[in-house]
């Protein structure tokens, strides 16, 4: 029990701090909607519903949104964005599954045929972050 206590006492600090990601979405389309993001640790869970870490919707805004994800430890994350025109919580795709809605990443951009990669769009957090992404 005192080798616990002891350890509690003398292990760093940042292995139980929390930071924020702060995310502003700039050039949304229209003020239908929500936009939607949702934050990634892994590249095997990267853009799987299982896989999110947290998420978060607002109301959209053609001046940008602007959230705030807490309490995340620190690591290395990527962020998926989309804007559910239509508001029908789901990002709605063609016949070919290409995405009829607005997709943005954090530093990745999708490509002609899909999405980008996990190390595409991921980001260290160390701290408290900003992080802008553009549709």
């Amino acid at each position: 029990m005192k080798v616990r206590l002891i350890f509690f006492l003398f292990s760093p600090v940042f292995l139980w701090s929390q930071n924020n990601i702060q995310v502003h979405v700039d050039n949304v389309p229209s003020e239908h909607g929500k936009v939607n993001v949702a934050v990634y640790d892994s590249d095997k869970t990267f853009l799987k519903f299982d896989g999110v870490v947290q998420s978060q919707s607002l109301p959209a805004s053609e001046d940008g949104v602007d959230f705030r994800l807490e309490g995340l430890p620190p690591g290395e994350y990527a962020l998926a964005v989309f804007h559910d025109a239509n508001g029908n919580n789901k990002l709605d795709k063609n016949w070919l599954g290409i995405p009829t809605e607005k997709v943005a990443f954090s530093k990745g951009k999708m490509k002609t045929f899909g999405p980008p990669s996990y190390r595409e769009c991921c980001f260290k957090v160390e701290g408290d972050t900003q992080v802008t992404i553009t549709f």
